[in-house]
């Protein structure tokens, strides 16, 4: 079986296809459907964004696609940037903008209400245009400078819950072990090796 991941983004394609490592299945990227269209995340929630995406690309190329949508959720800031994490700096914007902007929002929040959490929605789309949708979650804290080189997005700023490190100072098989993206991706493993697709 081939699956698309609905992504263009390189360090999210390397995360899923480490942690899914399904032997029966063929991970395809849209490099190899590179006539498939952008697709805006215009939904207000990660679900709906993910499944647009992930509908658009399994019709664009006739074959199953997996799409996720994942940010980050701040309670103090009434769980911005939520949908927007990517650009909440503005379209476009770098990983550094979008962290600067959030640190400078949360400037006067004290430690103990800068807690957080990531989220993770994946659709999986079949050609016929039915889903399946899978979702997890991690809580932490936002730091108050970036630390660490590895990762990507907020990850120099997020204090997984129990631990010192952020995100982007962990090893990836540590941060696989605790990510939301991880227990999203687990569950639809779990349910591709289920007989008869579940």
């Amino acid at each position: 079986m081939e699956i698309v991941l609905a992504t263009r983004n390189k360090k999210k394609v390397e995360e899923m296809r480490r942690i899914l490592r399904l032997e029966e299945m063929t991970l395809l990227t849209l490099d190899s459907f590179p006539f498939c269209p952008e697709v805006e995340e215009d939904a207000d929630s990660f679900e709906g964004n993910a499944r647009k995406k992930a509908l658009a690309i399994a019709q664009c190329t006739g074959k199953t696609a997996v799409a996720d949508d994942s940010g980050l959720e701040v309670y103090a800031l009434g769980g911005a940037p939520g949908v927007l994490s990517a650009r909440y700096a503005g379209e476009g914007a770098s990983d550094e903008a979008n962290m600067e902007k959030l640190l400078c929002a949360l400037e006067a929040v004290p430690e103990e209400e800068r807690g957080a959490r990531f989220v993770c929605c994946i659709v999986l789309a079949f050609p016929g245009g039915e889903t399946v949708s899978f979702s997890g979650t991690v809580e932490g804290t936002i730091g108050r400078e970036g630390r660490g080189r590895k990762g990507f997005g907020y990850d120099p700023l997020f204090y997984p819950e129990g631990h010192s490190r952020t995100f982007a100072e962990m090893e990836p098989g540590e941060k696989d072990a605790l990510s939301h993206r991880k227990r999203a991706l687990e569950k639809l493993a779990e349910y591709l090796r289920a007989p008869a697709g579940g």
